[in-house]
């Protein structure tokens, strides 16, 4: 078991695996047993026998010295590599022991030395134990590569012959995955914090339970320490300490590139020198030519490798960046949260890790690109001498004009990504709160936020890339302006100075090397800011507090004393806010129920909340004994089966599994699902009615069987019979939790005589303790409560319909294939035809002019000096200054108007998005997955906003260029085209390889990510559910899943592109090899100037044939991102919101009159009738309640007056106007609901209240006191511009539901339809709002869904539904005499 417990710790599989080891057709040992057994076995053999036999040394006579020889140093320097090797090993994998064992085989080679013995037994069986228990691991080692290699060549094949599916892609390497990278980084900051001072480094340990003997999980969790830039340097130092061997072995790779890379001007300066020298052999020419191939190849090899493992190490940093966002927001306070909102959240992952891979992949730029710089110069300098140093002018100038510039970006990029943010944000909301947008028919206002903040984001990245714009040309015609500035001051300081074709074109072949790092710099000086603004927000997020784990103290479970003690406690929801809870002394004792009464917002939610630890604890002491199950006053339901949301991660006992069903009364539910309890549960329990997601949240809670429950009003929303019964056989006295401790938060009054502790909360205070009967005969205002109160009033659930067939959400599918053409035909028609034409024209000039420049460079290298000197060197100057900013001018031009007409067509497709998705059903957003829907609006628009115009930009500026290049080398040598057309040939037919394969791998990836986003907002959610029942680890394990998931279809990816570049870069490496060699054998009849133009642009066209490719590759893979956004146009759309064939009159409705004929819902074709032939006729001002039990049909009423459904038969008609001939915000703009899940929206209350500011404040204010709102919000300090928190997190569930009321007084229309819609009020709020709806309400038609029976009881009629139909409909007083279906409901609310 200690074993097993190492290997768990270690992040490795179990220690021993008989189905690995033993039932299997390919034996294999398990990796702990790997790296325990086989590394320590041969180990503790040499520590055992090393004693013993430095003994026999010391006793056995003395021999004499052996002298060192050329044998013992080498094997001594051997030695010494792989205890060095050890090592680092030792430091990624703590468990590692070997340097030990190999540091005593040294000693001991040199004690022998000493001592005069030449051989040695001990050390002799020690390396053959060694080498015998290494050939498990360098088997497994050994087929990992084979396997690897094979796939890697694999992939592209097969995903040319069919579509790539998730399982063609292969595992993660060990190194890669989350698990093995998040253990590393945790124990390099654990390294890093035991060497910083005490309390200065981030805690990423935390136990579930101090002192408790129950499991201990360690999360790695960042805790808040220093914020700013000591905190950036520690997660710094932490992520390089994990990731810097192989970042620094690519370092290496690059610097050998570039010693090869600065050979070939020599090379080919010997060339051109051979090409002039008309004596030398031929065969020094055919070595020059040879020599040329030879490095270009080496260059390939060394610089993929070096991009291999930069990628490698992104890949890895952006894996544990996300790990770390994933932690904290487990972890994050109540404060912390509300200053992120969850698409905040999501932007991070999405965005700022990816920015912060991109720097990785090209940081050594920075350090780099200098000393390329100054070797070209220095070369220059050697070949030109001091006019060289003119070039130096023309770097200075335009390096501090491109600082400005980047400076200016950075800002505009950091205003960019927080209106990027909102957005996020805002759309978050939106699709969190779609249906109450329908109901009210509020679309178009939120539309125009979403469109303002947009139009904020867009206009920041326009000035964004006109600055851009002319940063990339100036740094692309620098290569132009140091050979104009060299080029003008060598002949002009001295007219003996000729310019011939080896100056010249060995010159332009080391200015042109100076093209990467000048291009790199304004990369670096983009994609730098980028990462200095992503580390600070990624470092703002990870240094924010977290909920503390001495909020409260956690101790072992006993069955006598207190189970929750509280003293002297002041609690508040941030450490600098004021307490919301304040003198609390309570004592729970073990076993016992308490229950905790109060009005709307007096803190009874706060009180379990300070319990759990989730308040920060100003002052005062905190206990809870044991484990603790808690059910949360809005039920969280997770995106999985109704089976895994109860178990939740635990072990399912049948008998017990049944019994708490049968207690939570969930068993008549599974009768109505179509998989019973495998049926899937909707995003936020979407098909569940409050009822049912509030049982299953309780039967969460009790399958756990923890010690103390906090049970947060868990009954507000179900029937008056199924609250009774869950109170009796889950929490009462006679329930299955009789012997827990248990604490109730409950408005149901009839409860309250069989706790045994009432607590009664006011004003974030205890107003009142005792028992139920102590209370009374207190006679206070608990007692008073009780007695206008006394009627037990029931209360009745609306359930809906079940409406799907056991799966329900629909996965992120991946489309397959090359993308189609009609794709781009999207994309180009939304930019226009003229704008189009305008760009190719300005690539053509462009690249006419740099052809213009580059020949006339050639005449001036054979223009022959005359008397040694050179002539019309103003002219030839003034041609070639003329050329190259002609090229500068088109080059700016063809930038800005790409990035424009990217602008364009991407504001073109969010809108198109937005509209879709805006106009979509309430059936689309049930089965589509809002991380689906948030990865179109975040990493797909994104990706359209900027990678799409990007790879354009390339793709068509390198097309161009391998044009120019291919005529320059025809004019030189026609017999290339011989060469030519054969490697075009394989280039096509190995770039359709990977086109196909690198498309639909990047469709595997996209879709991957989806899954990630989803359970970052289900986790968001339910933190604090999650932190109650300690299953941090387990989501953590979920998140890593799903990382891992997204990071092998991402992998495959970048190794492709790798393939592909090592391949075309050898056809171009051939290309370079037929040009030189046809210029040897033609050395008689070509100028040395045409041979130097032409094997000059030759070499260039290594990196040209790969980047066309990569940029065709990168635009094929983006353009998936709009064939993703234009999925959801063709999905069904719900009717028209407005007909202007078909204008109502102003004060339609007039009278309220509804009637129903013969009506007839279904959720889908193939379900049954959620409602059938229904006829009813409501007259004007009449009021109706309706009762019925689960999936009876009530809420599809209501759905069907609203149209959220259409009718499948049958008509509604309002005054006398079919509904179904209007448009959608015409009817739902004149009729009023009330929900039931309270829906707020983060911003001011105004906007909360009037999203489209039509009211007056006086108007705002009269719905407010008529709500009973009118109070506390005038004690706000900004009134009605308070901004509420996402999802009004900031204000209590009952405040919502009193805002809801607001806003139906507000809209005070003819009709009304309340839905449940006093819930989570207490009874006497729930009394005055009653009131306020018979007075404001009573020239009305107002329909209820009856929650408490006796708000009905005064109604003109009731209706009774079951399965779809009206069995019973009356006045409640006849209903009651008939002694039918309501009669019966009626005595068990204790009515009747």
């Amino acid at each position: 078991q200690k074993m097993e417990d190492l290997c768990s710790v270690s992040g490795l599989d179990p220690f021993w695996d008989w189905n690995l080891t033993w039932y299997t057709s390919r034996p294999d040992l398990t990796q702990c047993f790997q790296h325990t057994v086989l590394v320590w076995f041969p180990c503790i053999y040499l520590w055992t026998c090393s004693p013993l036999y430095l003994l026999y040394l010391q006793l056995r006579p003395h021999r004499g010295v052996i002298p060192l020889s050329k044998l013992c140093c080498s094997k001594t320097v051997l030695v010494t590599m792989v205890i060095n090797q050890s090592i680092n090993q030792s430091i990624n994998d703590p468990m590692f022991i070997a340097p030990a064992p190999q540091v005593v085989a040294v000693v001991l080679m040199q004690v022998e030395r000493m001592k005069g013995t030449r051989s040695s037994v001990l050390l002799f069986l020690f390396w053959s134990l060694l080498v015998l228990c290494s050939i498990v691991p360098l088997k497994v080692n050994i087929q990992l590569i084979i396997d690897q290699v094979s796939v890697i060549d694999l992939v592209p094949v097969l995903g040319y012959q069919r579509p790539l599916e998730a399982e063609d892609l292969w595992s993660l390497r060990d190194q890669d995955s989350s698990i093995r990278i998040m253990t590393d980084l945790e124990n390099f900051w654990t390294q890093n914090q035991k060497q910083a001072e005490p309390g200065s480094g981030p805690c990423w340990t935390r136990s579930r339970l101090d002192d408790f003997t129950g499991p201990t999980e360690k999360t790695c969790l960042l805790k808040k320490t220093t914020k700013g830039r000591g905190y950036s340097l520690f997660l710094l130092h932490a992520l390089g300490r994990s990731f810097g061997t192989d970042f620094l072995y690519g370092t290496f790779c690059l610097l050998l590139h570039d010693a090869f890379m600065f050979a070939v001007p020599q090379v080919l300066s010997a060339l051109l020198g051979f090409m002039r020298d008309s004596d030398a052999a031929m065969w020094k020419g055919f070595l020059f030519a040879s020599l040329l191939f030879l490095l270009c190849c080496l260059q390939s090899v060394l610089h993929h490798q070096y991009m291999f493992h930069c990628f490698t190490v992104g890949m890895r940093l952006k894996t544990a960046l996300v790990g770390l966002v994933y932690r904290k927001s487990l972890l994050m306070s109540s404060a912390a949260r509300r200053q992120f909102t969850l698409g905040e959240i999501i932007n991070l992952v999405s965005a700022d890790t990816q920015k912060m891979m991109d720097f990785v992949v090209y940081v050594n730029s920075v350090w780099v690109a200098p000393i390329e710089i100054a070797l070209c110069f220095y070369f220059l300098w050697q070949l030109l001498g001091p006019p060289a140093l003119a070039g130096i002018t023309i770097v200075v100038l335009i390096f501090p004009l491109n600082a400005v510039l980047a400076k200016m970006r950075s800002k505009l990029q950091e205003l960019q990504m927080k209106f990027m943010d909102g957005r996020i944000k805002l759309m978050n909301e939106i699709l969190s709160g779609v249906k109450i947008l329908k109901f009210y028919a509020w679309e178009e206002a939120f539309l125009r936020k979403v469109g303002v903040l947009r139009e904020g984001e867009l206009k920041n990245l326009k000035r964004s890339q006109i600055l851009y714009a002319i940063s990339l040309a100036s740094f692309n015609s620098s290569s132009f302006l140091i050979a104009l500035s060299v080029f003008g001051v060598y002949v002009l300081f001295d007219e003996r100075n000729v310019l011939d074709a080896q100056k010249i074109f060995v010159s332009v072949a080391l200015i042109n090397i100076l093209k990467t790092p000048l291009s790199q710099l304004p990369f670096m000086n983009v994609i730098s800011p980028q990462a200095v603004v992503s580390l600070k927000r990624l470092t703002n997020f990870l240094s924010q507090d977290e909920v503390r784990p001495d909020n409260v103290e956690r101790r072992r479970h006993s069955s006598d004393g207190d189970g929750v003690v509280i003293e002297d406690g002041f609690f508040s929801w941030s450490h600098d806010g004021s307490p919301c809870l304040r003198r609390i002394n309570v004592k729970v004792k073990t076993g016992s129920l308490v229950a905790v009464v109060g009005h709307v917002a007096s803190g009874k939610s706060s009180l379990l909340a300070a319990m759990l630890g989730e308040m920060a604890r100003r002052r005062g002491f905190v206990s809870i004994k044991g484990s603790v199950g808690y059910a949360p006053q809005q039920a969280w339901v997770q995106n999985a089966s109704l089976k895994d949301n109860i178990l939740f991660g635990g072990e399912r006992k049948e008998s017990w599994y049944h019994r708490v069903l049968e207690a939570c009364a969930l068993l008549p539910d599974l009768d109505l699902l179509p998989a019973r309890d495998g049926t899937e549960i909707g995003e936020k329990g979407l098909n569940l009615s409050g009822g049912q997601k509030q049982r299953v949240s309780l039967a969460r809670a009790v399958y756990r069987k923890s010690d103390v429950y906090l049970l947060d009003d868990p009954l507000s929303a179900v029937d008056a019979h199924v609250g009774q019964h869950i109170f009796d056989r889950v929490i009462g006295p006679r329930g299955i939790l009789r012997d827990k401790t248990r604490v109730l938060v409950t408005h149901g009054l009839n409860f309250l005589s069989k706790a045994d502790l009432v607590l009664v909360m006011e004003d974030g205070q205890i107003s009142e303790m005792g028992s139920y009967t102590e209370l009374m005969d207190q006679k206070g205002a608990f007692a008073k409560l009780i007695q206008t109160f006394s009627g037990n009033p029931g209360r009745e659930n609306t359930i809906v319909q079940e409406k799907n067939v056991g799966r329900l959400t629909e996965a992120d599918k991946a489309h397959t294939g090359r993308v189609k053409l009609q794709m781009y035909r999207e994309y180009f028609k939304t930019i226009g035809l003229t704008f189009i034409m305008t760009i190719v024209f300005l690539c053509a000039f462009q690249q006419a002019a740099s052809l213009a420049y580059n020949y006339w460079l050639s005449l001036w290298a054979d223009d022959l000096p005359v008397n040694g000197t050179g002539s019309n060197h103003e002219l030839k100057l003034s041609v070639f200054t003329a050329l190259g900013f002609t090229q500068a001018m088109a080059m700016f031009g063809t930038t800005l108007a790409i990035a424009l007409g990217g602008i364009m067509a991407s504001r073109h497709l969010h809108a198109d998005l937005l509209h879709s998705v805006m106009h979509s059903p309430m059936s689309f957003f049930e089965v589509t997955p809002s991380g689906n829907l948030l990865n179109r609006f975040s990493k797909e628009i994104d990706a359209i906003d900027c990678m799409i115009p990007d790879g354009l930009k390339m793709m068509l500026g390198y097309m161009f260029k391998l044009l120019e290049i291919c005529i320059i080398v025809l004019l030189a040598t026609p017999f290339t085209g011989l060469v030519l057309l054969p490697l075009t040939c394989i280039y096509i037919f190995i770039q359709s390889f990977y086109v196909a394969s690198s498309c639909q791998l990047r469709r595997l990836e996209a879709v991957s990510r989806s899954p990630i986003y989803s359970h970052f907002s289900e986790t968001v959610h339910g933190a604090a559910v999650i932190r109650a029942f300690g299953e941090q680890q387990r989501f953590v394990l979920q998140a890593h899943r799903r990382i891992d998931d997204n990071q092998e279809a991402y992998f495959p990816r970048f190794v492709a592109t790798r393939w592909l570049a090592v391949n075309l870069e050898f056809l171009g490496n051939l290309l370079v090899l037929a040009a030189a060699i046809l210029c040897v054998r033609g050395r008689g009849e070509l100028s040395p100037g045409i041979v130097g133009l032409a094997v000059s642009h030759s070499l260039q066209v290594t990196g040209i044939l790969s980047w066309i490719v990569r940029s065709w590759t990168d635009v094929e893979n983006n353009i998936v991102s709009v064939e993703r956004v234009k999925e959801y146009e063709n999905t069904p759309k719900e009717a028209a919101w407005t007909l202007e064939e078909r204008l109502l009159p102003a004060a339609w409705p007039n009278t309220g009159n509804i009637q129903f004929e013969d009506y007839g819902l279904q959720y889908r074709k193939e379900l049954d009738w959620a409602l059938k032939d229904i006829s009813i006729n409501i007259q004007n001002r009449e009021k109706v309640g309706i009762v019925g039990r689960t999936g009876a049909g009530k809420s599809s009423l209501a759905l069907g007056i609203f149209r959220v459904l259409e009718a499948v038969e049958g008509r509604i008609f309002i005054d006398g106007i079919n509904i179904a001939h209007i448009g959608l915000h015409d009817l739902r703009s004149k009729i009023t609901i009330i929900p039931q899940d309270p829906v707020v929206f983060s911003g001011s209350l105004r906007m909360n209240l009037d999203p489209f500011d039509t009211r007056s404040d006086e108007d705002l204010w009269t719905a407010l006191e008529l709500a009973h709102l009118g109070s506390f919000v005038s004690e706000l300090p900004q009134k009605l511009d308070h901004q509420c928190c996402e999802g009004g997190e900031n204000l209590s569930l009952g405040q919502r539901q009193l805002l809801c009321l607001a806003r139906a007084l507000l809209r005070k229309t003819r009709i009304l339809v309340l839905d449940e819609a006093t819930a989570a009020l207490d009874m006497k709020t729930d009394q005055l709002i009653q009131s306020t709806i018979r007075t404001q309400f009573e020239d009305c038609t107002v329909l209820t869904i009856a929650h408490r029976l006796n708000t009905i009881m005064d109604y003109t009629r009731v209706i009774v539904m079951d399965r779809g139909s009206i069995v019973e409909m009356d006045s409640p007083a006849q209903l009651i005499h008939l002694q039918g279906h309501f009669y019966k409901m009626c005595v068990e609310a204790g009515l009747a």
